[in-house]
């Protein structure tokens, strides 16, 4: 099954009210887990990719990877460059197989960010391949920030209906106060759903929650049990990403929850049998729990049985 764009998985979910989880790769194992959880879950999918990982793995490895594990599995998945701000990057995956693409301009005043979206827009577009922008700063909003600080971070509803209609996007990720890492809150986490509820009101285009993994307590206490030095991680709560979800996010990016299990079942294999030196046996149980991560996920996303 070839791959699909992000227009078209996240199309589906805007319009039956889900969300598709978009979960980054870096390497073999992590894809064989995600993909082994969305066939059994009928789920679409969205393979995410950074501009780091390229690096790492090799842009042709990770596009024979991908490709493999759609055609073998028969999913219906996109594959999609995550936060790209290198524009010759952005044109050799649009070039290269990609069928979704982020420009991530948000650092910049919002005219260049415009601008720069724009862009972006016309050479995806001419291929066939979906875009996505961010606007608002996407940074930890803690208790003691000040409201003026706040409205500076987050995104400003009235500039990202401007900013849809003038750059022809296919999908937003506007910031509510999520940020990326383990550690996203000292208290309480603080999402700006009434924010959220304005910009798809006036977007009316699917949106995206960035910096949205959960941190799973079972997840966590693995790591912590092995020796990782995560213990006080905070994620977003399940109950606030279903609110999400609800007042229109459709997809969810998530990343250190996949990175959490997998160094935690890699620790748990090297200090319960440090005589181990077969990568197959140290790499397949983090393969394993990568799985169960991403079936959690499909449930809470709801979108189980939507490929």
């Amino acid at each position: 099954m070839p791959l699909v764009t992000g227009k078209e998985i996240l199309g589906k979910a805007d319009r039956e009210g889900y969300a598709v989880g978009a979960f980054n790769i870096n390497n073999m194992e992590i894809l064989q887990g995600i993909t082994r959880a969305v066939k059994e879950k009928a789920s679409p999918v969205i393979f995410a990719v950074s501009e780091g990982a390229i690096k790492y793995a090799g842009l042709k490895y990770i596009i024979a990877m991908v490709r493999t594990a759609v055609e073998d599995a028969g999913i219906t998945a996109a594959l999609h460059l995550d936060h790209g701000q290198n524009l010759e990057m952005i044109k050799s995956c649009i070039e290269s197989g990609f069928t979704s693409v982020m420009i991530d301009a948000s650092h910049l005043p919002f005219e260049d960010n415009l601008k720069e979206t724009r862009k972006v827009v016309e050479i995806a577009h001419a291929r066939g391949v979906s875009v996505e922008a961010e606007l608002g700063r996407l940074k930890g909003v803690e208790d003691i920030i000040s409201v003026s600080e706040r409205d500076a971070i987050l995104v400003d509803p009235d500039e990202a209906k401007r900013f849809v209609v003038e750059t022809g996007i296919d999908s937003l990720a506007p910031a509510i106060g999520t940020s990326h890492g383990a550690f996203k809150f000292k208290g309480e986490a603080k999402l700006d759903f009434d924010r959220l509820k304005k910009v798809k009101e006036g977007c009316r285009i699917p949106l995206v929650l960035h910096g949205a993994s959960s941190v799973p307590e079972w997840v966590l206490e693995k790591a912590v049990k092995y020796g990782g030095q995560v213990k006080g991680a905070r994620g977003v709560p399940e109950e606030a990403i279903k609110k999400a979800i609800a007042l229109g996010i459709n997809k969810v990016n998530v990343d250190t929850d996949l990175r959490l299990a997998l160094v935690g079942a890699i620790r748990e294999v090297l200090t319960e049998t440090p005589q181990e030196i077969d990568p197959r046996k140290i790499l397949g149980p983090a393969r394993d729990l990568i799985y169960k991560v991403v079936m959690e996920k499909v449930e809470l996303l709801g979108s189980g049985g939507k490929a």
